[in-house]
C-alpha cells in the first residue's frame, strides 16, 4: 500500500536539539489551535521544505553551540522564509547562523527569573507586562544579536533575553515559554503563530474526525478490520473511529486475561459497546494467564508472561475471524493499532501506512501477523485523543480514565499473583478510584497505581485482636507525559477516607501507605 500523508494540514515543525520538551512545545502549539510535528535537528533544508511548514520552531537543547559535535541546523533553513521561532538553545543557534554572538559568559540561569520588556515587545512580546517571570536553564548567553535584529527583552544576566526580525519573520527567546512556570509563555507561542506566522486557530478534534474517516475509507475499502480492544483510552478510542468510517466491516477483540479492575469487562462489554454499536467478541482467558503465572514473582518473567498468553489468545480468535472472512469472501487485511504521537516520535517513526512488524503496541503482537495497519490516533497526543473520544461519544468513565499498564494488576502485586490477591487489589483499588472521584480530583492526577505487597505482612490491631495483614501502597502521580512525574500532594481528608475504608472493607490488609518519590529516580509503576 502507498504511504499517504498523516493529515492534509499544514505543519509547525517543531525542530528536536535533543530538549527535555519537544513534545511540550508540540502540544502547546496544538493547544493554540495549529498542527504541529517534531523532525530531528538534522534534517536539511530540502526534508523541512518537502513537509510545506507554515511556522518553524527550533527548540532547546542540553549542548553549547560552540562546542565541537554540537547540533547544528542546516543555514539554508532560515532562509527558506518560514516564520520561525528559537527557544533556549534554538534561540542561540539562530543568532550563531545569522552572524550573532554566543558566549559563556559565568553568568548562568535555571528556574524563575524576572525578565524586562524592552520598547513595545515587537508582535512577538507585545501587549504583556514590561516585568514578568520567566523560566530559564542556561549557562550560555547571546552575547550580541544578528544584524538587523531587534532586542526585546533581557534579564539580570542577559542584555540579550529575545529578539527579532520582523522583516524575515525570524523571533527568538532565551527563556521556556512552552512551560507553565513562564507567566506569559504560551501567550508568546500564541503571538508567534497567530501574530507573526498569520495562522490561523483551526485545528480542532472535529476536523480530525471527519478527516481521518475519509482516510480509514479510503484505505480499507471492502475489506473486513479486526481491533485488539483493552478497554484504555488509546484502543477504545481508535476502535470507535475506525467504527464510525468503516461500522460492521470491524470486530474488536476484547482479552480478559483476570488481571483487570473491578467492572472494566462489564464496561467494555455493556456502555462501550451501547455507545459505539461495534461488534465485540470477548475472549475469557483468565484460567489460562493465572495458570502460567503460578509461581512467578520475578517482574521481567512476569510481563513475558503476560504478553505470550496475550498474542496466543489474539492468534486464536484472528485465525477464526479469518476462517468466517474467507468463507464470506471478505479477508481480514487490517489490524486497527492504537499508536499515538509520543509512540512514533520516541521510536523514530515516519509517516504513512506502517507494517507490523516495524511498529507494535497493541499488547505485543507476534511480528508474522500479516496485517496492515490502521493507526488513526498516530499524529495526536493523549489529551486530543480524549477530545475526540468524547466527540464521538465515548462513556466518560473509559475515554478519562487513567493510563492502566497492558499487564494489568499483574504488574501491582508485588510476588505471586493469585486469584485471593487480585480480588484483594481489585477492592483496595476501587475504593481508592471512588473515594479520588467522589473528592473531584481525577483532573488532578495523572494516574494512581494501587499496588499490593503480597510478600510483605505487617503487623495490626483490628477489632480488638492482632493481624497479621498486607499492606496496599497508594502512589498518586501528576505528569504531562509520563516521561517524568511527580508525587500528588491529596488533600489529607480524603487520604485518611481511602486508608479507613480500605482497611475496614478488604479484610486482608492492616495498612495503607503512600509512595512520596517523583520520577526520576522512582518509576510509576512498582514493576
Amino acid at each position: 500500500m502507498t504511504d499517504q500523508p498523516e493529515t492534509s494540514q499544514r505543519p509547525v515543525l517543531v525542530v528536536d536539539f535533543g530538549a527535555q520538551y519537544a513534545q511540550l512545545i508540540a502540544r502547546r502549539v496544538r493547544e493554540a489551535g495549529v498542527y504541529s510535528e517534531i523532525v530531528p535537528h538534522d534534517a536539511t533544508a530540502a526534508d523541512i521544505a518537502a513537509k510545506n511548514p507554515v511556522g518553524i520552531i527550533l527548540t532547546g537543547g542540553p549542548s553549547s553551540v560552540y562546542e565541537e559535535g554540537a547540533p547544528r541546523l542546516d543555514p539554508d533553513v532560515l532562509e527558506l522564509g518560514v516564520p520561525t521561532l528559537g527557544i533556549c538553545y534554538g534561540f542561540q543557534v539562530m543568532a550563531q547562523t545569522l552572524g550573532g554572538r554566543v558566549a559563556n559568559t559565568g553568568l548562568r540561569e535555571y528556574g524563575a527569573t524576572d525578565a524586562v520588556i524592552t520598547g513595545d515587545g515587537g508582535v512577538l512580546l507585545g501587549g504583556q507586562p514590561s516585568e514578568q517571570n520567566v523560566w530559564m536553564s542556561h549557562g550560555d548567553q547571546v552575547a550580541e544579536a544578528p544584524e538587523g535584529f531587534t532586542v526585546l527583552a533581557k534579564t539580570g544576566a542577559t542584555e540579550v533575553a529575545a529578539f527579532s526580525n520582523d522583516e524575515k519573520r525570524l523571533y527568538g527567546v532565551q527563556w521556556h515559554p512552552e512551560v507553565k512556570h513562564s507567566d506569559y509563555g504560551q501567550r508568546v507561542i500564541e503571538n508567534f503563530l497567530h501574530r507573526a506566522a498569520g495562522l490561523p486557530a483551526d485545528w480542532n478534534s472535529g476536523n480530525v474526525i471527519a478527516e481521518q474517516v475519509e482516510r480509514i475509507r479510503e484505505q480499507v475499502g471492502d475489506a473486513r478490520v479486526i481491533s485488539a480492544l483493552s478497554g484504555g483510552v488509546d484502543s477504545a478510542v481508535s476502535t470507535a473511529l475506525v467504527h464510525k468510517a468503516i461500522g460492521d466491516q470491524l470486530t474488536a477483540v476484547f482479552v480478559d486475561h483476570g488481571l483487570l479492575r473491578k467492572g472494566e469487562r462489564e464496561q467494555v462489554e455493556q456502555d462501550y459497546v451501547a455507545s459505539t454499536g461495534v461488534r465485540l467478541i470477548t475472549v475469557d482467558a483468565a484460567d489460562t494467564f493465572l495458570g502460567h503465572l503460578a509461581g512467578v514473582t520475578d517482574p521481567e518473567e512476569k510481563r513475558k508472561i503476560i504478553g505470550r498468553e496475550f498474542i496466543r489468545a489474539f492468534e486464536k480468535v484472528q485465525r477464526e475471524l479469518v476462517d468466517e472472512a474467507k468463507a464470506e469472501g471478505a479477508p481480514i487485511k487490517f489490524l486497527v493499532q492504537g499508536t499515538l504521537y509520543p509512540d512514533v516520535v520516541e521510536s523514530g517513526g515516519g509517516t504513512g501506512t506502517a507494517n507490523i512488524k516495524s511498529h507494535h503496541n497493541v499488547g505485543g503482537l507476534p511480528d508474522d501477523l500479516d496485517f496492515d495497519l490502521i493507526e488513526p490516533l498516530r499524529t495526536l497526543f493523549k489529551d486530543e485523543v480524549r477530545a475526540i473520544g468524547r466527540e464521538l461519544g465515548i462513556p466518560e468513565a473509559i475515554v478519562g480514565r487513567q493510563p492502566f499498564p497492558g499487564p494489568g494488576l499483574g504488574i501491582r502485586i508485588i510476588g505471586e499473583v493469585t486469584r485471593d490477591r487480585l480480588e484483594i487489589l481489585r477492592d483496595a483499588d476501587a475504593i481508592a478510584r471512588e473515594e479520588l472521584s467522589t473528592a473531584g480530583l481525577d483532573g488532578e492526577i495523572w494516574q494512581c497505581p494501587v499496588v499490593l505487597l503480597a510478600d510483605v505482612r505487617s503487623v495490626g490491631v483490628q477489632g480488638d485482636g492482632r493481624t497479621y495483614g498486607h499492606p496496599i501502597v497508594l502512589r498518586p502521580v501528576s505528569s504531562e507525559d509520563a516521561m517524568t512525574a511527580d508525587w500528588t500532594r491529596l488533600p489529607y481528608d480524603v487520604l485518611s477516607k481511602i486508608s479507613n475504608r480500605i482497611t475496614n472493607e478488604v479484610r486482608e490488609v492492616n495498612r495503607v501507605v503512600l509512595d512520596v518519590t517523583s520520577k526520576p529516580p522512582g518509576t510509576i509503576e512498582w514493576e
